[in-house]
C-alpha cells in the first residue's frame, strides 16, 4: 500500500505505524460535568465500520509526522491523507466557532 504523504510524496506503508481511529484526537475535556463517562467512551468504545474510515498513522521511519489517512477498509483504497496537525487545528477552529454561536 502506498501512502501519499502531504509533504514527502508517495511512501510505502511499511514506513508507517498504524495507531488507530482518528477520533482519538478528540480527547474529552477532563473538567466537564460528565468527564468520567466521556473518558470511558473515549477509551473503550470504538466504531468498527466497513467502508470509509479515518485512521491515525505515524511516519516512524521518515519525518516522524502524524497523518490522518481516510481509507476504505474493504478495498484499502486511500481516499485522503492529511497532516494530523492541520486536522487538529481545523477541529479546534470549528469548536471555537460553535462556542461563539451558543
Amino acid at each position: 500500500m502506498i501512502i501519499n504523504h502531504p509533504l514527502l510524496g508517495p511512501r510505502d506503508a511499511q514506513e508507517f505505524t498504524y495507531l488507530g481511529d482518528a477520533n482519538l484526537m478528540n480527547r474529552p475535556y477532563w473538567l466537564s460535568e460528565n468527564a468520567l463517562k466521556q473518558f470511558h467512551d473515549y477509551l473503550y468504545l470504538r466504531e468498527n465500520p466497513a467502508g470509509e474510515h479515518r485512521e491515525l498513522w505515524f511516519h516512524e521511519q521518515g519525518d516522524r509526522s502524524w497523518l490522518v489517512v481516510t481509507r476504505n477498509i474493504s478495498t484499502h483504497e486511500i481516499l485522503k491523507v492529511e497532516l494530523a496537525r492541520d486536522v487538529a487545528l481545523a477541529n479546534k477552529a470549528a469548536n471555537h466557532v460553535q462556542e461563539l454561536v451558543q
